[in-house]
Parts: C-alpha cells; sequence; structure tokens
C-alpha cells in the first residue's frame, strides 16, 4: 500500500524536524528498549549474576532492530497480544545465546517507562536551543528598534506609545519564562529505573538473594548508563504520571506564548505596520492575488491552540490510575507523548523563521502615530497653558470641544486629525502656539522604553542565552519547506 493511500499526520509530513522525528520512530523506540535489556544484562552481570559473556555480546551486536526483526516481532504480537513480550522473543531470534536472559527480573515498564523517560529527555534537550534561538532572534530585534515609537494598544485601541522593541520585550520575557520552566522540568527529570511489578523491587531482591544494597547499585548503574542523575525514590509499576504532566505545563506554554505572539503579528501586519518574511514567489490568495497573508504566524497559531490544550489530556491520564497502575494510560500516551514534542518542535521552527525576517514599515506606524498623537499631546499643552497663568479647567473645556471636532472629522469624513490646526487657529491657546510643534515629537511620549529594552537584552536576556552560546554560534535559521 503506498504512503498516499493510509493518513499520516501532517506534524511528520509537514511541519517537525527530521531530528524529532526521529526521537519518536519506531525503530528508536524499539531499539531503546533493546538498549535497556543490554544495559539491564550488563549491570546484573556486574552485581554477579550468571550471564554468559556470550549472550550480552549478541544482544549488544543486535540492538538496532531491523526491518526484519520488526516483521518477526509483528507475528509474535499477533499471537501474544503484548508489544514488549514480542520483542523479548524478537530479540532473543537475533541473539539466541542471551533468549533465556532478556528482561530477567524486569516488567514490561522497566522498557516502556525508561524509555519515554530518555526520549523526554532528549526531546527536551532538542527543544531548548530551538526556543533560545526564537528569544536571541527578538533580543536583536529588540535592541534594534528599541528607539522606534509605536503606538501601544489596550483593548486594542490606541494607548501611550511606547517603541517597537519594547513591544518585542514583551514577548522575549514570555519566552524566558517558558525556557526557565523547561530548564526546570529537564533538570528534574529521573530514571524509573528497576523497580519491579509493582515498585516492591521484590524480583531483584529475590535474584540478589536479599541483598537489597545491590538493587541500589543496580540503579545507579542503570542511571549513569541512560545519562540521569537518579531514579525516583518512589515507583509504582510505572513511574508517576505526574512527571508527564509537569513536562506538558512546561512545553504546552509555549503554545499559549507562541498564539499570543503570533496574533500581535498578525494584527500588526493588518495595519501593515509589520509583515513575517514573503517570498518572492508566495501566493498569499488563489483568488485574490495581491494578498500577502500572514501565514506562517497563523499556522504557529494553529498548532499553538493544539499544543496549549494537550495538558488537561496529562491531566486526565495522571488522575485516573488507580492504585499501583492501570493500563489505560497507554494508548493516549502513545500519541500524547510524541505529538506534544512534534508540535512545540514545529511552532519553534515556524517562530524561528518568522522572527528572523521581520519586517517593519516605519513611515506606516509614523502616519499611525500622526493620528493619534494630537490627542496624546493635549496632556502637556494643558500644563503649558497653566504654567502661563491659564485656567487648567478653562483649558480642559476648550480642548475637550476641539477634540470632538478633529475626531469627527476622522471618523465621520475619513480625513486627518487636524486638532492642533485648530488649537493654532484658536486665540484661546496663542500664549502656546509657538510651543505646540515641539509637544508632538513622538519621541516625547516613549518614557524610558529605549532603557527599558537595553537594561534588560543585555542584563537578564543574555545571562540566560549565555548557557546556549555555542549552539546558538553554529545555529542557522529554520527554512520552512511549507
Amino acid at each position: 500500500m503506498s504512503s498516499y493511500d493510509k493518513y499520516q499526520t501532517p506534524l511528520a509530513t509537514r511541519y517537525a524536524s527530521q531530528e524529532m522525528m526521529s526521537i519518536f520512530s519506531a525503530r528508536t523506540r524499539a531499539s531503546t528498549w533493546r538498549q535497556l535489556w543490554v544495559w539491564l544484562a550488563e549491570a546484573e552481570k556486574e552485581l554477579g549474576l550468571n550471564i554468559p559473556d556470550e549472550a550480552i555480546q549478541q544482544m549488544r551486536e543486535h540492538v538496532t532492530v531491523s526491518d526484519k526483526a520488526f516483521d518477526v516481532a509483528r507475528e509474535y504480537e499477533n499471537k501474544f497480544r503484548h508489544d514488549v513480550m514480542a520483542h523479548v522473543h524478537a530479540y532473543g531470534e537475533d541473539a539466541p545465546a542471551a533468549a533465556g536472559h532478556i528482561h530477567l527480573g524486569a516488567t514490561s515498564c522497566y522498557v516502556t517507562d525508561n524509555a519515554d523517560l530518555i526520549f523526554i529527555q532528549k526531546a527536551l534537550d532538542l527543544i531548548l536551543p530551538k526556543l533560545a534561538k526564537v528569544i536571541q532572534n527578538l533580543k536583536e530585534f529588540a535592541l534594534k528598534y528599541k528607539d522606534t515609537p509605536t503606538l501601544g494598544f489596550t483593548h486594542y485601541q490606541p494607548a501611550q506609545l511606547i517603541t517597537i522593541g519594547k513591544r518585542a520585550c514583551q514577548w522575549i520575557q514570555e519566552l524566558v519564562m517558558d525556557l526557565e520552566d523547561i530548564e526546570t522540568v529537564r533538570e528534574r527529570l529521573q530514571f524509573r529505573g528497576a523497580q519491579g511489578t509493582t515498585g516492591s523491587q521484590a524480583t531483584f531482591l529475590e535474584l540478589f538473594e536479599g541483598n537489597a544494597d545491590k538493587i541500589v547499585e543496580l540503579n545507579k548503574i542503570l542511571c549513569k548508563k541512560a545519562g540521569f542523575p537518579s531514579a525516583y525514590p518512589i515507583s509504582t509499576q510505572t513511574y508517576t504520571r505526574k512527571v508527564d504532566l509537569r513536562v506538558a505545563n512546561a512545553v504546552c506554554a509555549i503554545g499559549a506564548t507562541a498564539e499570543r505572539i503570533a496574533s500581535d503579528i498578525r494584527h500588526l501586519a493588518n495595519l501593515k505596520e509589520m509583515e513575517e518574511p514573503f517570498e518572492k514567489s508566495q501566493i498569499g490568495s488563489s483568488a485574490m492575488a495581491y494578498k500577502r497573508n500572514p501565514m506562517r504566524s497563523e499556522r504557529i497559531a494553529a498548532l499553538s491552540r493544539k499544543l496549549a490544550n494537550l495538558p488537561v489530556n496529562f491531566s486526565n491520564t495522571f488522575k485516573a490510575q488507580w492504585f499501583e497502575r492501570t493500563l489505560d494510560d497507554s494508548a493516549i500516551r502513545r500519541m500524547d507523548i510524541p505529538e506534544m514534542f512534534l508540535l512545540a518542535d514545529s511552532i519553534l521552527l515556524a517562530l524561528d523563521n518568522v522572527t528572523n525576517g521581520l519586517v517593519v514599515y516605519p513611515s506606516v506606524v509614523r502616519a499611525h502615530i500622526d493620528q493619534e498623537l494630537p490627542f496624546m499631546a493635549t496632556e502637556s499643552i494643558l500644563m503649558k497653558l497653566a504654567q502661563h497663568g491659564v485656567s487648567r479647567q478653562d483649558a480642559h473645556e476648550e480642548i475637550r470641544v476641539l477634540s470632538h471636532q478633529a475626531s469627527a472629522v476622522v471618523k465621520q469624513e475619513g480625513g486627518k486629525n487636524d486638532l492642533l490646526e485648530r488649537i493654532k487657529k484658536s486665540e484661546f491657546f496663542k500664549p502656546v502656539w509657538g510651543e505646540i510643534d515641539g509637544l508632538v515629537d513622538p519621541a516625547l511620549f516613549i518614557g524610558n522604553c529605549p532603557r527599558i529594552v537595553e537594561d534588560y537584552c543585555n542584563g537578564e536576556v543574555a545571562e540566560k542565552l549565555s548557557k546556549y552560546q555555542e549552539t546558538l554560534s553554529k545555529a542557522e535559521t529554520a527554512q520552512l519547506s511549507i
């Protein structure tokens, strides 16, 4: 059957990186199970169990699962209805000297759970530098535009001016929070190790003839081989699914942040103030040839919506577990864990591409400022009049009347904001006529934005990125194939 005749997830065919897909591939999964069985046999032999050298050697030689071995395992699973035991027998055919020693003392979750933790660890290590790259892109963008005034928006209505760089810093700060949270779950991630069927370690206590110290040593050896600092001190048949939920809460928050950033970019694109990269031959609409749709930001928003809502699945899976384990966690985790990381990977690739190529149109930005700045300047005009001995309340009323007149020109006639011209023609404002033009320089209304941007980007952000500098110095901007 052709691949075109069966469903394939778009995450694999369109969006995610090959590196992330490889982590969650069937071959990586099954081969990691075999590697875990090798480590277990090596550790058990080191601690005195009678496992022949030939058995371990054959196991080492057949760690990577071949296509033929997959076919064999499939036949066994049709017979046993048990995927782990199917692979135990398939491995035994590849390594016949080890057939009686594979999986000694272990339960299925020795391979399934420990493998999942290995995949989670590798996937976290893959997305962290990608997230750092997006932050670096925006840091450079923020510093470039730290002095460039733009309208602030509250309630999506024009508000006090900020700078384009300051707005980018809002995005950066939220991404840095995600970086911190993901770093934390990565640092705290532990191994399950060899714990037995209910976490009592009973089978291993029997294998080691009551020597509990050897079980402790066994898990130390396994953790070292797998690259984990330690094992969770308490286990049931599985590692607690609270771990998956903690990881999901950190990773899936990228979705919320990314959708917020993408939404801002989409709104700014509508205002024609900023655009995502747009390729020379790119088509915005099949019908409207003139269109330049923000399709990359829209893709980010769509994928982010899916990712941001995944934690509820992990929460439901965790809370639905009974006592030492129920199998209703299995099927959903096979989907949710890979999907979570494929989504995060896809989003970060697209965000990297967009944030590294943002296009700003300063003239449009200034035109929008000019439409609103006269209203914002009225407070300064009030203060100047007061310095000339004019009643603040009288001045307020004069400005209110003229402001409504100017607003009517803008809203009802589609004209430009002529408030300042009206003020210059009113005898009431004659004491400050000569000062009015100097009161409407946008740079006077951005407050401390340039300093805020410099201090934040060159301080906290630079510090957060410092551990990723070696990777970032070699990183290239993600190119989207679709």
